[in-house]
């Protein structure tokens, strides 16, 4: 499959450099996949298009501020992203580095009066870092390090985006970027959910450079998802299976979440319990087999993220349902709106 026929021409205005004034204020596109409905509203009233009984899944990682400003011995500026790998050693990690055209393995370069890190391995703007220092570095990044925010918001992460760059629900640090569908929600919608009937569950898929590293071939199928970390516990796989057997829906909310569910079910689409890294890559004609429902915000043409929910959708109803979105002036990406999918 071609991933030209993922393109669409968004107008740069549209794409949100700023969340809404309040938390939960985005607008929202019903998109019903039977009758090929599209429906606009508010987020605030997703209520009225779910179901007693309906279970939402959510991811509950946390984004860690893992951009970093340093200095290498000569002066040069560098910018960093610390990846997490989750293997054990507290002091190396893997590295997306800006400015790189210079380094060598063995480079040093200083992040503060007492935090200094040596390049031990690069190549084509990715490596590893080794960094001196007794304290735990996702305790440096809360002290020192920058929200990191996607390229495409044009500006520098400001004190705003600590708070409204991550989800109420999260709790688990090991992200470098948001599970964006769940900014949307705020503590008094989820208490409205609850007493309605609509149950709440929450995995982890701490999410990586797999999730919004760019497709660059043009056979969609040549495509390989990097490895990101998830868990699914047997708490969650149960409720996922009641709900089910009740007849309730299971919505995902945000792409993280189906990749997880999806990866952790078996043929009889019965999600089980467990840990361990993640490289499904979901595109078209994938059949799913846990998710009844998505809610998600709209994402950047030939992405892997919506070559997944053109999945779900079908490719000329998410592209007709875009353009739509784009005639009505939606706001586009991270910080902008959201659609519910069924």
């Amino acid at each position: 499959m071609d991933l030209e026929e993922f393109n669409y021409h968004l107008p740069p205005s549209l794409i949100a450099q700023y969340p809404p004034s309040q938390r939960g204020d985005s607008r929202l596109m019903i998109l019903q996949r039977s009758g090929e409905t599209i429906v606009h509203g508010t987020f605030k009233d997703i209520s009225s298009y779910l179901h007693p009984g309906d279970l939402l899944v959510m991811n509950d990682t946390r984004v860690l501020p893992a951009r970093r400003i340093g200095r290498k011995e000569t002066g040069g500026k560098v910018e960093i992203l610390l990846i997490p790998s989750w293997n054990g050693n507290r002091n190396e990690w893997e590295v997306l580095i800006k400015g790189s055209g210079k380094l060598r393995p063995g480079t040093q370069i200083r992040f503060g009066e007492s935090l200094w890190g040596q390049v031990k391995y690069l190549n084509d703007g990715r490596g590893r870092i080794c960094f001196s220092g007794q304290e735990e570095m996702t305790d440096v990044l809360q002290k020192i390090g920058h929200v990191p925010l996607p390229p495409y918001i044009k500006r520098e992460d400001e004190s705003l985006d600590r708070d409204r760059y991550q989800t109420i629900f999260a709790k688990r640090d090991g992200s470098i970027a948001a599970p964006t569908a769940g900014l949307h929600f705020t503590q008094p919608l989820l208490n409205s959910l609850g007493k309605q009937g609509i149950n709440i569950a929450t995995i982890t898929l701490h999410i990586g450079i797999g999730t919004f590293t760019p497709i660059k071939v043009n056979t969609i199928e040549d495509h390989q998802m990097e490895r990101e970390w998830a868990e699914i516990s047997e708490e969650v796989s149960q409720k996922i299976e009641e709900t089910k057997r009740r007849g309730g829906r299971v919505i995902s909310v945000g792409t993280t979440t189906t990749r997880a569910l999806e990866s952790f079910s078996d043929k009889m689409g019965r999600v089980q319990p467990g840990k361990g890294f993640s490289s499904l890559f979901i595109y078209p004609p994938y059949q799913f087999r846990v998710i009844d429902g998505l809610i998600t915000n709209f994402h950047l043409p030939k992405s892997t993220l919506v070559l997944l929910v053109s999945a779900f959708t079908g490719k000329d109803l998410l592209m007709k349902a875009y353009q739509e979105a784009i005639r009505k002036n939606y706001h586009f990406y991270s910080y902008g709106d959201a659609m519910l999918i069924t």
